[in-house]
């Protein structure tokens, strides 16, 4: 049997395998998985349920249930390194203009997970509309909803890669003509509206809890968050690079060289128009689950021992089952028996070379609601780790560790203590025994000793989604929309506050905010290189605080075109150069002729840890620079190739080039 090469390779990068049941009439006649032909499989309920819960489950950081990994890899708790919360040694090459290159092959453009989805919508839609599906007809929605929000989040991962994107609901019949229309590029608001309607579709079809009765499953809540999480995101990206050549219509915007976008409208009438109408749908999702979903609560207790009282906070991250956890809208759980764990917990007990910022730390607030710099704020100041903890914002206190306090104390070895953080953090040892900057991750950590110690034993349950998301998104929205906050906005603000264990009175840290000693830290203090008001800004921050090590932060600092100013920007940690030197002792080490022996930063650089400049060697030395080609994805140059009509010319591709990124493979953006 021939397997057609524009399928193969791709005009539009479908994957061809036995499992994905393509669209030529060849591979119709391919098995499923399991040797199950498609005539007999996705006829009844069972078969629904499993194929779509294969879906959930993939290496790709945009689908539902994402990878984690804590030895280095990308996944849920290391997607926020390289930006201005965390950060190891090494960063991402985002942040060295030249460095990131146009592909030659693969990338983000590829369709072999929409295929899927598809095949499955096209397949079952009609036997449901038919009566001819078996099994518990509302499960038997369920999980046609499911579909339709998989598919959603696999077109929002390109959305926030590529932008223009095509929209294609059907399998498509194996032959170039018909690839390469289904090629042409739609602008990015319409790609986000289609997002928008399967959520819609889905919102239809699911139910409020999932039919194994657990939040292990998609949701209809969880659908609601999704779509206030894409409507958010596309109203801000449309606002922040609005006249750019990053959104339809704006200056350069390579979609008008196309004629299929050449006259392109704004279905609203504008691009303000469109902005409004996300922000609303925004709003509208949101407060379906902020109105629906209490927070779980925080009992202030950091548990030392395992008689202490519990803290449902801390260990809704840290726990094997997160059924009881209202406010956990989808977790992943894992199985020691079927070989199914993660590794967050064995790579992180001694730090795998990962930290928090100084600059994240530094922006957390002090309990009594004032930034650290703030007159009568009480902080305690950074000489040593345990006094940043004092007076802080709870989540801070949680989150983070500090020297003196106990790690696992759950299923010891018999006849052996809890071990304790050292009295000062380790930053001088091997990558997988170094606590990176010095700040020290906790979140996700469990007290359970056999999550820790031996690797491939970790069951701890991972956090996807939390509704505190759409109580963040109504509060930016609505100002966003509005200029001022709802009385919505200002109830889900004060309960995020007093769930930190932070004064409820907002406009106090507001009113006390220097926007000029914030912008000092938080990437977020800006806009296409401007000053946001004090307001918005303290709603940024309450996301980065409250969602930190979660997985959003770069998401967010795109949509917020919040990286502009960056220009040798230097991560920093510990103060590394204070009182606690005298602890290191000979352990410092810097300017040596090997610079593989260099533990620390140089002193004349700064008082503090300055991680990407303790080896001259290191990539980020120079520190972090951008450039807007940067807020999105390049797509490679084969895709150029394959759709052109000659095969030869990628200029006369449907296909065309994200701003500022050249048509031809291992190339930097132009004038970067």
């Amino acid at each position: 049997m021939k397997k057609n090469n524009y399928i193969k390779n791709g005009i539009l990068a479908v994957t061809v395998s036995l499992s994905m049941l393509t669209g030529c009439n060849d591979f119709l006649e391919i098995d499923p998985p399991s040797d199950i032909s498609p005539e007999t499989y996705l006829w009844t309920e069972s078969d629904l349920a499993a194929y779509t819960i294969d879906r959930y489950h993939n290496s790709d950081n945009d689908y539902i249930f994402r990878s984690v990994n804590g030895s280095g890899g990308d996944g849920l708790y290391l997607d926020d390194r390289a930006t201005d919360v965390m950060t190891n040694r090494g960063s991402n090459n985002r942040f060295t203009p030249g460095e990131w290159k146009v592909g030659s092959t693969g990338g983000s453009w590829g369709f072999g997970n929409i295929y899927q989805l598809n095949y499955f919508l096209q397949t079952v839609l009609p036997r449901y509309q038919s009566g001819e599906l078996t099994g518990n007809i509302d499960n038997v929605k369920h999980y046609i909803g499911e579909a339709y929000v998989l598919r959603a989040f696999e077109y929002f991962g390109k959305l926030k890669a590529l932008g223009d994107f095509p929209i294609i609901t059907r399998t498509i019949p194996d032959n170039k003509d018909s690839l390469v229309v289904a090629s042409q590029r739609k602008p990015r608001n319409e790609v986000a509206r289609f997002i928008l309607s399967d959520l819609d579709k889905a919102i239809d079809l699911l139910k409020e809890t999932p039919p194994n009765g657990e939040r292990t499953r998609i949701s209809k809540p969880l659908a609601y968050l999704i779509k206030s999480r894409v409507a958010l995101f596309e109203a801000t990206w449309l606002k922040y690079h609005k006249g750019t050549a990053l959104v339809p219509n704006g200056q350069g915007w390579p979609g008008a060289s196309k004629a299929y976008n050449a006259n392109y409208q704004f279905p609203s009438g504008s691009i303000d128009g469109e902005i409004e109408f996300f922000l609303q749908q925004a709003m509208s999702s949101a407060k379906q689950v902020a109105d629906n979903i209490a927070l779980t609560s925080n009992s202030k207790i950091i548990r030392q021992s395992a008689s202490d009282p519990s803290n449902p906070y801390y260990e809704m991250f840290a726990s094997e089952d997160l059924s009881s956890y209202d406010e956990v809208l989808l977790w992943r759980d894992f199985d020691l028996t079927l070989g199914n764990v993660q590794y967050w917990n064995h790579y992180l007990y001694y730090g795998n070379g990962y930290g928090y910022t100084r600059q994240f730390v530094d922006g957390v607030l002090m309990e009594n609601g004032l930034p650290i710099y703030a007159a009568g704020s009480g902080y305690q100041g950074d000489d040593f780790v345990g006094d940043v903890k004092v007076n802080r914002d709870w989540r801070l206190k949680l989150f983070m560790r500090a020297p003196g306090e106990t790690k696992a104390f759950v299923n010891l070895p018999e006849g052996t203590s809890p071990e304790v953080e050292p009295e000062v953090p380790v930053i001088d040892g091997s990558s997988r025994y170094m606590e990176g900057t010095g700040y020290s991750i906790k979140k996700g950590l469990s007290y359970d000793n056999e999550m820790q110690a031996t690797v491939g034993r970790d069951v701890t349950a991972v956090v996807c989604f939390r509704a505190v998301e759409a109580y963040l998104n109504y509060m930016e929205a609505c100002y966003e929309l509005n200029g001022s906050l709802d009385a919505d906005a200002q109830k889900y603000w004060r309960a995020i506050r007093e769930r930190a264990g932070v004064d409820a009175d907002f406009n106090k840290t507001i009113a006390a905010t220097d926007m000029n000693q914030e912008a000092l830290n938080d990437w977020g203090a800006y806009s296409h290189g401007q000053l946001v008001d004090a307001t918005l800004y303290n709603i940024r921050r309450e996301r980065k605080v409250e969602m930190a090590v979660e997985g959003l932060r770069y998401m967010d600092l795109t949509r917020w075109r919040a990286m502009d100013q960056l220009s040798g920007y230097k991560i920093e940690g510990i103060k590394v150069w204070g009182p606690m030197k005298d602890v290191y002792g000979g352990r410092l080490l810097y300017g040596q002729s090997d610079a593989t022996k260099n533990t620390v930063s140089d002193p004349a650089l700064s008082d503090y840890l300055r991680i990407h400049q303790i080896s001259p060697n290191n990539f980020y030395y120079n520190g972090y620079n951008f450039t807007e080609a940067h807020y999105l994805n390049p797509i490679a140059a084969e895709h150029f190739i394959i759709s052109s009509p000659d095969g030869q010319t990628p200029e006369d591709s449907p296909i065309y080039q994200n701003p500022g990124w050249t048509l031809e493979g291992n190339q930097p953006p132009v004038g970067y």
